[in-house]
């Protein structure tokens, strides 16, 4: 058998191989939902992805002989480093067919790299960062994956763990369907919402206070997982970009914030699945698919949505009114969004360890049905 040929990605040629290279993978798997190709090259253009204003990066592809087998990204993000002092790097995008030498090679090869830089510690898959599409599918293989969450298939937990790697974290995705029982959270969110102090609303849509709107829910975002593992807080120009993107996306009753006191103190965003939308365009927006594509986000909408945010302000998740106020919030956005075409839903992603979130959306009748992995490993 022809070697494994590690080479870091610089000619058109090798990045058109880097892009494409999951569609081989994947081609049999009726779960996966091909990329748009041109979202994929923005997003890896440094000039396009703030994410590279405080990260760099290089960028592998393994080839037996002219044939690309496997793909796999490492980074070193600043903002982690100046947060946690723990000279770790993270390896991302991993992509290879069924050969454990491949997925050897292009590990050997992101951990060669993150420690020459100075890291001492890789973990992984992250692409690129939390905010991303983190951690491994290891359960729940039967679903496809909903919009900026990933997929892979089941032999890669096999490969990546035989080279070393361990359980860092895990991270749950419930399934929050119509027919969840909601009877549970019905005092708790009654009795938040008698508090005269307290009020709901929709998030301002207009062009003026957007940015400033959503600027304030990463705020709340900051200070509510601010202890969780691996957080790093998105900078300025990382919201300026989310908020261009949710602008066009969402409606004002997709996002809800809890003010109490005058003061927002917790909110939840459900974002329409772009996934669905896209899934049988096999990656090309042209030449009619965007047309296609503008149709079924503005005019049909997606009939299945994922809720990516939420977050109560630290100073309230120990009472019982941030708990009411987390389950008013996901009631409401629940609501709008049921009570508007939306017959299936994704809660996304929370940390295994982070039982009280958990308790919070399984008594809102969310049930867990995919876990990603987060790996470690020292170096």
């Amino acid at each position: 058998m022809t070697a494994v040929q590690i080479v870091p990605v610089r000619t058109k040629a090798q990045w058109r191989d880097f892009h494409h290279l999951p569609f081989g993978i994947y081609a049999r798997d009726p779960q996966w939902v091909p990329p748009l190709l041109l979202e994929r090259k923005l997003h890896f253009t440094p000039k396009h992805n703030p994410y590279f204003q405080h990260a760099r990066a290089e960028f592998f592809l393994a080839y037996r002989g002219n044939q690309p087998v496997g793909r796999i990204t490492a980074q070193i993000d600043q903002l982690h480093l100046d947060r946690y002092q723990d000279a770790t790097g993270h390896f991302g995008f991993i992509e290879a067919i069924d050969d454990g030498e491949v997925f050897a090679a292009l590990l050997a090869a992101a951990e060669g790299w993150l420690k020459a830089q100075g890291m001492k510690r890789v973990i992984g898959p992250v692409s690129f960062s939390l905010w991303d599409q983190p951690g491994l599918l290891v359960g729940g293989f039967d679903t496809p994956p909903y919009v900026m969450m990933g997929h892979h298939l089941p032999y890669y937990q096999k490969h990546i763990a035989q080279m070393g790697y361990q359980k860092a974290e895990d991270l749950i995705a419930y399934r929050y369907g119509p027919d969840a029982d909601t009877s549970k959270f019905e005092k708790l969110r009654a009795r938040a919402l008698r508090n005269p102090e307290v009020k709901l609303r929709n998030i301002h849509m207009d062009k003026a206070r957007f940015r400033e709107e959503v600027g304030m829910l990463l705020d709340i975002i900051n200070d509510a997982w601010s202890d969780n593992w691996g957080y790093v807080p998105m900078t300025k120009a990382e919201i300026d970009d989310l908020a261009g993107i949710l602008r066009i996306l969402l409606r004002p009753g997709d996002v809800v914030i809890a003010e109490y006191q005058g003061k927002p103190v917790a909110f939840t965003a459900i974002f329409p699945n772009l996934n669905e939308a896209i899934r049988d365009m096999k990656g090309r927006l042209f030449p009619f698919n965007w047309i296609k594509l503008l149709w079924r986000m503005k005019v049909r909408r997606p009939r299945t949505a994922r809720m990516p945010m939420m977050g109560v302000r630290k100073a309230l998740q120990a009472s019982s009114l941030g708990a009411g106020l987390a389950v008013a919030v996901i009631f409401s956005v629940r609501a709008f969004n049921f009570g508007n075409g939306v017959v299936d839903s994704e809660l996304s992603w929370i940390l295994e360890r982070n039982t009280g979130v958990r308790h919070v959306i399984e008594m809102v009748g969310a049930v867990p049905y995919k876990t990603y992995r987060i790996y470690e490993k020292p170096i």
